[in-house]
């Protein structure tokens, strides 16, 4: 009788095992909370049900909207934390917390360890330079906390029509770029504008000028926080063409107070010829009026001199992963199915978007429009040449809001209450802090 009673009791265990393995696949949750911005939504609920699919027993729900850095904030403040980020544009402010906080999970181990669809080294997909910038390794440990989900250039884009039409020649300097302008005038049309609220913008067609200036050993002491980096070198000039373009009445009115989809709208109604931006623009767009015959076309911001070397600003959109993830090596799976060559062409089809894999342009070319190709051959013109800009890592608890400091106050440029030179000296001011709690963390 005791023999079968311990059978049964071994039996009843083994049943409870199974079904709590069982239980715990079912239970399997990622939780992901992602922006929804230029590349739109559906690439990411269909490559959400394809990892679902390739991994039973697992469930993906998903938060996305183009206010999930709200969201999200205030649901990680009450300690519900996803566990995979996809947060960019004007949610980015989220991750830049979480890099001060250190809040976000090493996933060096992701990109030295091999592929999802093969044995070869995921960092060796990668293009080159990407995971090595301030921005996927904020730290300068060498070690890897942001994972790059596209390569995509920045520039200044404009109406190729409009310009073909008026025989107009995109400017390569400043002193063009005015001369240029004063044509537009007579037809009733500004030089440029700028995504008003939400200045950042600026660093896509603006700031690619300061770092031509700048030269690359400066720009490398600049992203670092180093003193003088700007009164002391040409980069304070671009900015007083800023002041330049404000004060003589090349930027179109009311521009500070435009988000970025109306001022983009008044671009293509051809209120203004340039307006700063990336390749997203074309989907975020899509059902947005225009001229006639209006064509996308993206164009290197200008230099201040002839023989200096044009920048463009790598775009490169990121995902992460928060230290405090309830399931941090799942998510890690998610990341590394997502540079797999079928995700890589549903990204081309479904967001018009080119990943940040060697590889992706010849995966997208089958799905991606004709603009989005062009804006792709800026990388290729004579003269320019690329840069991934990204600050190093602030103290943490840092006061300092650097992307505030450096691009905010555009708008008082041009409201006329504050000067270029003003401009900078806020810039050197915000370093100084930086350093100062640096030290002092120490």
């Amino acid at each position: 009788m005791k023999k079968v009673l311990h059978v049964v009791l071994c039996m009843m265990l083994c049943v409870s095992m199974l079904m709590g393995v069982a239980a715990a696949e079912q239970s399997q949750e990622l939780n992901i909370a992602v922006f929804e911005g230029g590349f739109g939504a559906d690439y990411w609920k269909e490559i959400a049900a394809a990892f679902e699919a390739a991994n039973p027993g697992v469930q993906v729900k998903m938060q996305i909207s183009p206010t999930i850095g709200d969201t999200i904030s205030a649901q990680m403040v009450a300690g519900d934390v996803p566990d995979f980020l996809v947060l960019n544009g004007t949610s980015y402010t989220v991750i830049q917390n979480l890099i001060v906080e250190k809040g976000l999970l090493d996933i060096t181990d992701v990109f030295e360890g091999p592929c999802y669809d093969s044995e070869d080294k995921l960092a060796d997909k990668i293009v080159d330079g990407l995971l090595a910038s301030n921005v996927c390794s904020p730290y300068g440990d060498g070690k890897i906390y942001q994972a790059p989900l596209n390569g995509s250039p920045t520039g200044l884009i404009y109406n190729k029509t409009l310009f073909e039409q008026n025989g107009w020649s995109v400017p390569t300097t400043w002193d063009e770029m005015f001369e240029l302008g004063a044509k537009a005038k007579e037809q009733g049309i500004y030089l440029y504008t700028y995504q008003g609220l939400y200045p950042t913008y600026l660093q896509w067609g603006l700031f690619p000028s300061v770092y031509s200036a700048m030269g690359d050993e400066n720009t490398e002491k600049y992203l670092n926080y180093g003193e003088g980096s700007v009164i002391n070198t040409q980069a304070i000039d671009v900015l007083r063409n800023f002041e330049k373009m404000a004060r003589e009445g090349y930027i179109l009115p009311g521009t500070t107070a435009l988000n970025h989809t109306q001022s983009q709208q008044e671009m293509m109604m051809n209120k203004a010829l340039f307006i700063p931006c990336g390749t997203w623009i074309e989907n975020e767009m899509a059902d947005a009026p225009r001229a006639d015959g209006f064509q996308f076309a993206m164009a290197p911001c200008p230099s201040l001199t002839a023989d200096q070397t044009r920048k463009v600003v790598v775009a490169m959109e990121t995902m992460s992963i928060p230290a405090a993830a309830k399931n941090p090596e799942l998510a890690k799976q998610f990341l590394r199915f997502l540079y797999t060559d079928k995700s890589e062409e549903l990204f081309a089809e479904k967001a018009n978007g080119v990943a940040a894999t060697k590889n992706a342009s010849e995966l997208a070319k089958p799905y991606i429009s004709e603009a989005m190709y062009n804006f792709y051959a800026i990388f290729s013109m004579d003269g320019v040449s690329t840069i991934v800009p990204g600050f190093a890592a602030r103290a943490q608890g840092s006061k300092v809001d650097i992307g505030g400091e450096i691009y905010n106050p555009a708008a008082d440029v041009v409201n006329g209450a504050m000067t270029a030179d003003e401009w900078a000296q806020a810039i050197e001011d915000a370093f100084a802090q930086v350093r100062s709690e640096l030290e002092a963390a120490k």
